[in-house]
């Protein structure tokens, strides 16, 4: 390249490296060259004494549409900040978050961010020990040394409480999952000590997954039995939905004027006419640029400070799934 070029090694070596001096003739002589020869900087190559740039996102339930929507924004915003994203799809068990965190050291990634599961403590602190910053999102646990991102899940499970108890709602539930991760767990452990402060009895409904089906099939368990829930809290959109359509097409319940529902998440369908579901909004562009502001150094805190994490207000969403007040529909 150089010789094609009529310049030095050296002005080829400057001219592809961030920063260095080189005039705009000698650059436009070695980049015409490169474009003829087909040449292409091997940035992996340049890890072996730089940083890579490489941020792995390690996530589970890549399909369903919350998470595929967090992915999406947090590529997007990283990809526009010069970083090459690698996506780990896995399961949400130790072992495989395990696995998967000892790949991005084989990739020697700059940072990893989880968005599902939690690596054992000892990995995380093999990462970071080997230079590698750790963001976990939705995780309750707090490990030394990592960023964490959270959801302010408390005050989500106060509105709507409130919400129900305004519609004139007589027996509260909660629809959980099986699922049992730490953000899912925090939502239905907030509503619980929410309604407990008001003495207010709560029935817990577990779906096997957190999915449609799942939540349809929860709600055929439940008003095949006496006394069901008027009113449900879901921790997720994905149950809700599910869980209304059981109600209505397999008992005939009406939503609102039967059943009032709210859900979590704020995902597309939860905008269809088929449902119009009342909910809150997870603020996904906000905490993506949080991340990306992280792994950036710009640190443009746009959550509330809490702990040694940041932490996001969901925003209510209302739609037509629950009464404004006892008696409308």
């Amino acid at each position: 390249m150089a010789e094609r070029a009529g310049v030095s090694r050296s002005a080829v070596s400057r001219t592809f490296t961030d920063g260095a001096s080189v005039s705009e003739e000698t650059r436009r002589k070695v980049v015409e060259a490169a474009e003829a020869l087909g040449y292409h900087v091997n940035h992996l190559a340049r890890q072996l004494r730089e940083r890579s740039n490489i941020v792995c996102l390690i996530v589970s339930d890549l399909t369903t549409p919350v998470r595929a929507a967090m992915v999406d924004r947090l590529t997007r915003k990283l990809q526009a900040a010069g970083k090459i994203t690698v996506v780990l799809n896995t399961e949400s068990d130790e072992a495989s978050i395990n696995h998967a965190l000892k790949l991005t050291l084989h990739y020697r990634a700059d940072a990893t961010v989880v968005l599902s599961g939690t690596p054992s403590t000892g990995l995380v602190k093999t990462a970071l020990a080997n230079g590698q910053q750790v963001i976990l999102i939705n995780r309750d646990d707090g490990l030394e040394g990592c960023d964490n991102v959270g959801l302010d899940n408390a005050t989500a499970a106060r509105e709507a409480l409130f919400l129900l108890k305004r519609a004139g709602c007589r027996r509260l539930g909660i629809v959980t999952s099986a699922a049992r991760t730490p953000s899912l767990v925090e939502r239905e452990e907030r509503f619980l000590e929410a309604a407990d402060g008001e003495a207010i009895t709560v029935a817990v409904v577990e779906a096997d997954a957190t999915s449609y089906r799942a939540g349809f099939e929860a709600a055929k368990r439940v008003y095949a039995r006496s006394e069901p829930p008027d009113g449900v809290f879901s921790v997720t959109d994905l149950l809700a939905i599910g869980f209304m359509d059981g109600a209505r097409l397999e008992f005939g319940l009406r939503i609102p004027e039967d059943l009032c529902v709210i859900g979590f998440d704020n995902i597309e369908q939860a905008a269809w006419e088929a449902y119009r579901l009342t909910t809150f909004e997870q603020p996904l562009d906000r905490i993506a640029a949080h991340v990306v502001g992280l792994l950036t150094e710009v640190q443009d805190v746009t959550g509330s400070p809490q702990g040694d994490g940041a932490v996001f207000e969901p925003v209510a969403v209302w739609r037509r799934s629950v009464r404004p007040h006892p008696g409308s529909t």
